[in-house]
């Protein structure tokens, strides 16, 4: 009896997630009980559903990039949670909490706090978090976050709007599959790049043009473009900048792309450019609202159950993903 009472207590406290305690490949996470995590006043806890393995997540777990354990931890991470993006649902508010209640289906991403690997979190009530739009399940709200986050901030820095030429390099990843429409959102006539076997599914997201780099020069266009968003770290500033119009900007997701931005920005040329990620709840409620209008849909490649967050993580480090890996907890 003394042990059922114990695994009772335990059930009511603990709740199983993913977690690493040492930098390095997919296989440093594990899935293990801790404690569930109690809101503050102004928090909410979330009861995840669903969630997703993204660039975020393996990037800040390998700390390939030094300079990550700089906000991580130089030696070992300090979290040890693992996650950034999460749909579920509230089950407990804070008391200084107005705008959520029991029972709301949320959706949210944040790369400062992770823990969406599990089946509870907490989300300040005014950060990046905002409802579900209704007729969207949670695998189709959990990978809404990132990759949209991300492409706004290049998309807003650029200043795009109506009647603009814009390409999207990469367009087949969580990046730039949310960059595409978000542009057509905004009126910008749109060049998709991508490989061959995904120009259909690239056509289908209202590119108005799709160029497959693995069967013609992309860089050979004859188009002049006001932005040019390199989604995937692979397309440097020198092989494209005959392709900007003079006042045009290039960013880049990878890591190359910012000692260029910064010599831009102390020379005065300005074309290449690296906004800051702004992670907040205006972004996402933003994308919210494109959700509900249907001009936003997260495309999804793969769904992993929690326990197989190794191999979620493995894929999602191999170059071959198209657009989300979601991964399901309830």
């Amino acid at each position: 009896m003394r042990h059922s009472n114990e695994r009772l207590a335990c059930y009511d406290r603990c709740m199983k997630a993913a977690v690493y305690t040492k930098y390095g490949p997919p296989e440093v996470l594990q899935i293990e009980e801790i404690d569930k995590p109690i809101p503050k006043a102004n928090e909410v806890l979330v009861e995840v559903y669903a969630t997703t393995m993204n660039r975020t997540d393996t990037g800040f777990r390998s700390a390939e990039y030094f300079v990550s354990r700089f906000f991580t931890g130089l030696l070992k991470p300090r979290s040890i949670r693992s996650g950034s993006e999460f749909a579920g649902k509230v089950v407990e508010v804070g008391k200084d909490v107005t705008e959520f209640k029991p029972g709301d289906r949320v959706f949210g991403f944040n790369d400062t706090r992770f823990g969406a690997h599990a089946e509870y979190l907490v989300e300040d009530a005014s950060g990046p978090i905002a409802k579900i739009p209704n007729g969207l399940s949670y695998k189709q709200a959990a990978p809404a976050g990132e990759g949209a986050t991300y492409a706004l901030n290049n998309i807003k820095a650029a200043g795009v709007k109506k009647g603009q030429m814009v390409m999207v390099y990469g367009a087949t990843g969580s990046i730039g599959s949310a960059a595409l429409q978000i542009c057509k959102h905004f009126g910008a006539n749109v060049t998709a790049v991508c490989n061959t076997k995904n120009v259909k599914l690239i056509k289908s997201l209202d590119a108005d043009k799709v160029v497959s780099y693995e069967e013609e020069d992309f860089t050979k266009d004859t188009a002049k473009y006001d932005f040019i968003i390199d989604a995937v770290g692979k397309a440097s500033y020198g092989q494209v900048k005959h392709m900007l119009k003079p006042n045009g900007k290039y960013t880049s997701t990878g890591a190359h792309g910012i000692p260029i931005a910064l010599w831009h920005k102390v020379s005065g040329k300005g074309q290449a450019i690296f906004p800051f990620p702004k992670i907040n709840k205006e972004f996402i409620e933003f994308i919210a609202k494109l959700l509900a209008s249907g001009e936003f849909k997260p495309v999804v490649d793969r769904i992993y159950p929690l326990s197989g967050i190794v191999e979620a993580a493995r894929y999602a480090e191999s170059g071959q993903k198209t657009g989300n890996l979601v991964i399901t907890v309830r």
